[in-house]
């Protein structure tokens, strides 16, 4: 049902007022430039006595001037233990912009490898992204034991991290309007867990709620990612905080009345992943692309050239050797794990020792195990399902790279969530960059929402030739599979890659 909306501009206080369905909602003025910041709008409440399940419905009227709330986790900045199931909220940045169009949205949904993450500005602030005149949508989800705890049962059959996201959506779409949206051009955004969660969406028996997707270093053709359910999950943490469960509905009970800290503090220290799996009613085995939900999306999809730098950057022989990277990935694909590890370790290293010497190389071949062979095959997969497909590899190091910075790294490319520093204006950096950063910034958040702003039946990031953006970012075809390389030059290739990916083609043959 779509809800009647009326939006009402109040200059009191500097605030801005719009009501929906809900009630009135109070914004405020943003001080670093010509926007109005709407947060912390709750979408949903978390069932209290079922916080592993199903939401429940909020209706009030609100503050919309807090965007600090996140949900139950262990930080990633302090390691320390935060969050409260008063989490789903949502916030709405909307751009002083005149006019009688409707403007386009973008909803950002955050990666945390299902287990961290929060919308707020600390990380997500929206300053470089509104000023081309969108509106920019950021949410929380649950994520850890209360998001992706799946036992397969109709008490918690999992995924419940993405279906508080798809609730979103729904709030969006009924909402939108009300702050200015165009109801007909809502697209999604997210990196890492955030695009595979997209990507869930895509492949979901659910609605799709948007019009088109950008997907960061992510893809749920990685194996592993997607899971079966696991019964054992509840008895397991239960037993973990010294409670010696009966049966499934018991440890569930007893789960639900503990404190949301102490269960989120033994998650972390068991052996369990908290991941997406597969449900009959919302997500099927095996994962169908070929499907006409899919087939309507215009796909923006790429990653970093050294996605897992940080993970093996200082790693010394002895790390290196422990910690056995060809065997450890190759495992999962429960073939003959010498075998195929001795292959894949000859192609990328040669007949070298493992040491120091070959660092680089293992941060090859890590990097696309995890991040980029799986959303290269995404991408063939979305190109034979027939879509309009644009795909990047982001390698620019600059003052901005998000992960390199935190951990004080000057050497190689582009790291994991390193190219959302030029989309987001962060607390880390200083908001108003300058020199090559700042072109960077200017040619990220220009592609990004000229894709969703220009095209009928296909989206454009270069709709036309500029100083800024020289080059002409054509769609991948299956034929050509063309590719923005995007450094401090951008340019582009026809399959990039290919040696090393024709080799993962021809293990994965073997895996499916």
């Amino acid at each position: 049902m779509i809800w009647l909306v009326l939006v009402v501009t109040v200059t009191a206080a500097g605030a801005e007022l719009v009501e929906i369905k809900q009630g009135w909602v109070k914004g405020v003025r943003a001080e670093d430039g010509n926007y109005t910041m709407y947060m912390g709008i709750p979408y949903a409440l978390v069932d209290k006595e079922n916080p592993f399940g199903f939401l429940f419905f909020l209706s009030g009227i609100f503050e919309a001037v807090d965007d600090t709330a996140v949900c139950p986790q262990r930080n990633e900045f302090n390691n320390e233990l935060a969050g409260t199931l008063d989490c789903l909220h949502v916030n709405v940045y909307v751009p002083d912009t005149i006019t009688d169009k409707k403007l386009p949205v973008l909803v950002w949904i955050y990666g945390g490898a299902f287990t961290i993450g929060f919308a707020g500005r600390y990380v997500y602030g929206p300053k470089f992204l509104v000023r081309h005149d969108v509106i920019l949508v950021t949410l929380n989800y649950r994520v850890g034991p209360y998001g992706f705890m799946c036992t397969g049962t109709e008490r918690v059959p999992g995924n419940q991290g993405i279906k508080d996201q798809l609730l979103a959506l729904e709030w969006v779409r009924d909402n939108i309007q009300a702050f200015g949206g165009d109801v007909e051009n809502i697209n999604v955004f997210g990196q890492s867990a955030g695009a595979m969660s997209i990507e869930i969406q895509l492949l979901s028996t659910q609605e799709k709620l948007f019009k088109r997707a950008i997907l960061h270093s992510g893809s749920v053709a990685r194996p592993g990612i997607v899971i079966q359910p696991n019964k054992d999950t509840p008895i397991k943490l239960a037993t973990r905080l010294g409670y010696n469960a009966e049966n499934l509905d018991d440890a569930l009970d007893f789960l639900s009345n503990e404190d949301v800290l102490k269960v989120i503090n033994a998650s972390t220290s068991i052996r369990t992943l908290f991941r997406p799996c597969y449900e009959n009613s919302f997500l099927q085995y095996p994962l169908n692309y070929h499907n006409d939900q899919i087939r309507s999306t215009d796909i923006l999809i790429g990653y970093t050239d050294q996605e897992t730098l940080l993970f093996h950057l200082h790693s010394t022989t002895e790390d290196l050797q422990a910690s056995d990277i060809f065997n450890e990935t190759i495992n999962i694909f429960n073939l003959n794990t010498e075998r195929y590890a001795r292959i894949m370790r000859r192609f990328y290293i040669g007949d070298e020792e493992i040491t120091e010497s070959v660092r680089w190389e293992i941060i090859n071949y890590h990097s696309d195990f995890t991040f980029a062979y799986p959303v290269h095959r995404s991408v063939n997969k979305f190109l034979n399902n027939g879509q309009n497909v644009y795909h990047f590899i982001f390698s620019y190091s600059g003052g901005r790279n998000f992960i390199k910075v935190r951990q004080n790294v000057t050497e190689g490319g582009a790291a994991h969530t390193d190219d959302l520093g030029y989309l987001f204006d962060m607390e880390l950096f200083d908001s108003n960059p300058e020199g090559t950063d700042k072109i960077m910034v200017d040619r990220m958040t220009t592609m990004w929402t000229n894709f969703i702003k220009y095209g009928t039946s296909t989206s454009d990031p270069t709709p036309e030739p500029s100083d800024l953006l020289p080059v002409r970012w054509l769609p991948a075809t299956r034929e050509t599979l063309h590719c923005l390389h995007i450094d401090s030059d951008i340019t582009t290739s026809i399959r990039p890659d290919h040696d090393r990916y024709a080799l993962w083609d021809l293990l994965f043959k073997l895996f499916e």
